[in-house]
């Protein structure tokens, strides 16, 4: 059984598209920053030295928006990511699954080597 996930997005500029949301990551993203209730804020998604296989995800609301940060919009919610996350992030997928088992946020990136148990550390 699975599930065909429709990827929606808008590039901006010339910079790497860093990671597209499917539309449950973006609807519930959405539906997250609505309950936050403040329309400055982005889905911040990094990546960060550290995790027990040498790098982690971070994903977070951010209000901060540098000039060399990467912005892009899916499904109407702003994602920002920093040109050295954008890197190790090129080419991935951020999911959302709402179920029994293995549900919240998931990060697919073709860059990752090996991952770790959790599947919030990789190298």
């Amino acid at each position: 059984m699975s599930a065909v996930t429709t990827m929606t997005s808008v590039s901006i500029g010339k910079r790497p598209h860093p990671v597209t949301l499917s539309d449950a990551a973006a609807t519930k993203v959405a539906a997250l920053l609505e309950q936050e209730g403040n329309s400055e804020l982005a889905l911040r998604v990094a990546v960060r030295p550290g995790g027990c296989s040498g790098y982690s995800y971070e994903m977070f609301f951010d209000s901060e928006i540098a000039g060399d940060d990467i912005v892009r919009h899916h499904g109407g919610v702003k994602v920002v990511v920093d040109p050295a996350s954008a890197e190790l992030l090129k080419g991935s997928t951020l999911d959302y699954t709402d179920g029994l088992q293995d549900a919240g946020f998931h990060i697919s990136n073709p860059n990752a080597t090996r991952t770790c148990g959790c599947g919030s550390s990789f190298s």
